[in-house]
Parts: C-alpha cells; structure tokens; sequence
C-alpha cells in the first residue's frame, strides 16, 4: 500500500468513525447514567432517519428545519419513552430493562415497516451529499461526512460539558454513582432519568438524519447499527464521552483498512478490533474510573 493509499484509507476511516461515534455516545450516556444497555438504540438511530425523511417529503422543507423538528420530537420521545415504561423497569434486575426496550425494538421496527414499507430510503441534501473537498495530492473528502464528523465531535464536547459543569449534569452523575443519596436529597430520579434519555434521543435523532443523508436506510437495519454503536462504546470503555468518541474512530478505520484489503473484510475487520480489546481491556481503553 502506498503513503497516498493509507492516508486516504486513514481519513476515510475516521470520517465513517464519527458517524459511529454519533450512533455511539447516546448509548454511552444511557448505560453512563442508568446502566441501562437500551436494545432499541439501533431502531432508534432508524426511526430519527424515517423522520427526518418523512419531514422533508412531507412538508418541502430544507435541511436545517428538518433538523430543527426532529430533533425536539425526539427529545421528547425520549422523555415519554423513560418516564411512563422503562422507569418501571429500574432496579429490578437486569433482564426486565433488556426484555422492554427489545419490545420496543420490535414495535417501532413494525411501525416502520407499515408506515415505509421494506424499500430502501435516503434523505436528499441539494447535491451536499455529492461535494467534496481537495486536500492535494489526490486526496479529497467529501463534505457531508466532514459535516458528520463535526456534529459527532459538537456533540461529544457538548455532553461532556454538560456533565461535567452544568447542575443537570451533577444530578446525572450523583444518580449513576448513587441513586439511594439522591432519593436522600429529595431529587426526582425518574425525571433525571428522563432527562437522560430525552437528552440522548436527541443525539441519536442527529446521527438519524446524517446517516439517512449518508446512505440509504430500511426499516430493518437498527439492529446493525446498535452492534456498531455497543462496539464503539466497549472499545472506548463504559460511561466515557471521550472514550466512546475514540472507540467509534478506531472501529472506523479498523472497517476502512478491512474494505481496503478486500470488500468482504471490512465489517469482519471491525468486529475483530472489538474482540481484540475486549481480550486486552475488558473495560475498553479509556473507562470513566479506571483500574
């Protein structure tokens, strides 16, 4: 491979890793501040990319109102969803939280499916998805996914942020490291929750509309997605904004280098980086409290 070849696979790799890690940090912040794994994260990352196509055919309008009205209805949803079902399902275990939100997996691929039909749709841009930029020496990148890049890193720093100098972002950690201490001090933690999971359904509604813009989507493909979103977050380490980030970066260019040897490899590529860290850091390389 030559000097040109690994650079381009390189960059290619970790423009394809920030739409994972876009997938990636909604899921962090659930299991950070719930230690819930939601199994319908992959079918939520689908369902913010059906409405973001639904909002663009339905009312004509252009990409940023897409984003401005997705994005809130998610939040929402997201509100709702933790408030009146998966609250009840805390603190009794850790099969009733999987067995839920698999259901809810299952009813929102279905809805999809009637509402959709099985065929394959994308989001149009107005020839953004087709632009790109020259970096010399034959290098280029395209400008939808240098864009996507940008969103997953706004993201990442805004969440971190938020966690870590915002009142909100105290409750979400005094509630993940101590739930009895903040039922102490007469804290909501079902509103915390919510909020979590509001604030986290507005992220993936964001990685929906880009993925949607990148490629086209089914009503069927969430569970490949929360495969790639559970890799990232393992190999960066359980609760870390910055390890999610750099997981879903690695997971990228580990698929990108497997593309590059042969096209049937770069998923399998992928899925092998993920093992490799699991065996060396069971806790991923960048946890939030480490060894």
């Amino acid at each position: 491979m030559s000097l040109l070849g690994a650079l381009d696979m390189l960059l290619q790799g970790v423009l394809t890793g920030g739409l994972y890690a876009l997938f990636a940090i909604g899921l962090s912040l659930m299991f950070g501040v719930m230690r819930l794994v939601n199994i319908a994260h992959g079918d939520v990352i689908v369902l913010g990319a059906f409405l973001g196509i639904a909002v663009s055919a339905g009312a004509g309008v252009g990409l940023l109102p897409v984003f401005l009205l997705v994005v809130p209805a998610m939040f929402a949803l997201g509100y709702v969803l933790q408030r009146g079902v998966l609250n009840a399902t805390l603190g009794r275990g850790i099969l009733p939280p999987l067995l839920v939100s698999f259901g809810v997996s299952i009813m929102i691929e279905n809805i999809l499916l009637e509402l959709f039909s099985a065929d394959a749709r994308s989001l149009k841009a107005g020839g953004l998805e087709t632009q790109s930029i020259s970096l010399g020496a034959g290098l280029a990148v395209g400008l939808l996914p240098m864009l996507t890049f940008s969103a997953a890193l706004l993201c990442t720093v805004a969440l971190e942020y938020l966690f870590r100098r915002t009142p909100l972002g105290r409750a979400f950690r005094a509630a993940s490291d101590d739930l009895e201490a903040v039922q102490l001090q007469g804290i909501d933690h079902r509103k915390v929750f919510a909020l979590a999971t509001a604030v986290a359904f507005a992220v993936v509604a964001v990685a929906g509309i880009c993925l949607a813009l990148r490629t086209t989507v089914t009503p069927s493909d969430g569970p490949g997605y929360l495969l790639y979103s559970f890799e990232a977050v393992i190999i960066g380490g359980l609760g870390s904004f910055w390890g999610t980030f750099i997981g879903a970066l690695i997971l990228g260019v580990a698929q990108a280098a497997g593309f590059h040897w042969d096209p049937g490899w770069g998923v399998l590529v992928g899925h092998l980086a993920f093992l490799s860290v699991l065996l060396v850091r069971p806790r991923g390389l960048f946890p939030r409290t480490r060894d």
